[in-house]
């Protein structure tokens, strides 16, 4: 069984200003783990630009979790769509490298929001996965709850960003969660079947086709 996380932010900036502050994310003091980004690869096909980043973050484990992974870093691979147009920026994510003790899966998809058209909505998807023999489930739920915890640093961060990029414009950023004012949809936490990662890359997948060099 897969964990499945889902989440919405709206984040009280036009789509064009949080498209310009995607590429300007870090460093910013909610992601001190990030400790760099490098492009490997960009180009522009019709009105849309596709990019492919690697990026390297802190890897801190728990005492438990140093018999399954010993490195202090992890590689992340980020693809995006850009289409300035229709205004959708699609992002996808996912670690290489010890994927079969933990992998984790992530589409984002930034859109005007339909309330406010000066606003930004943000769609948060993500599978958790781990083939640990035994340990799977708890690495899983150890999984989840960290990239919960990180999605609050990162929305923090962004808004950040966003906020010293464009300071008059309206800083306020509403994040789902339990416990605060929901200014959107909603926040579902559930265990899914194993075709839910296979859904996730299949609506993902495009990224992967239309990110690769042409080939000459």
């Amino acid at each position: 069984m897969v964990k499945y996380f889902e989440t919405t932010s709206v984040f009280r900036f036009s789509w064009d200003q949080v498209a310009q502050g995607f590429w300007k994310r870090y460093p910013n003091p909610h992601s001190n783990h990030v400790l760099s980004e490098d492009t490997i690869f960009r180009e522009i096909r019709g009105n849309k630009l596709f990019t492919k980043r690697l990026l390297t973050k802190t890897n801190r484990v728990p005492k438990w979790g140093e018999h399954f992974v010993n490195a202090r870093t992890v590689k992340i691979v980020e693809e995006s769509i850009t289409d300035p147009k229709e205004k959708v920026l699609i992002t996808y994510t996912r670690n290489i490298g010890y994927v079969r003790v933990m992998s984790i899966v992530e589409k984002v998809v930034y859109t005007v929001s339909r309330e406010n058209p000066n606003w930004t909505v943000a769609e948060r998807s993500a599978w958790i996965d781990s083939q640990v023999f035994g340990f799977g489930r708890a690495i899983q739920a150890f999984g989840l709850e960290r990239f919960r915890k990180n999605c609050q640093q990162m929305v923090g961060g962004f808004n950040y960003v966003l906020t010293t990029m464009f300071p008059n414009s309206t800083t306020t950023l509403s994040h789902m969660t339990s416990d605060e004012v929901m200014t959107s949809k909603k926040e579902t936490l559930k265990d899914a079947a194993k075709k839910a990662t296979d859904l996730a890359k299949s609506k993902a997948g495009p990224i992967y086709a239309s990110c690769q060099p042409n080939k000459t």
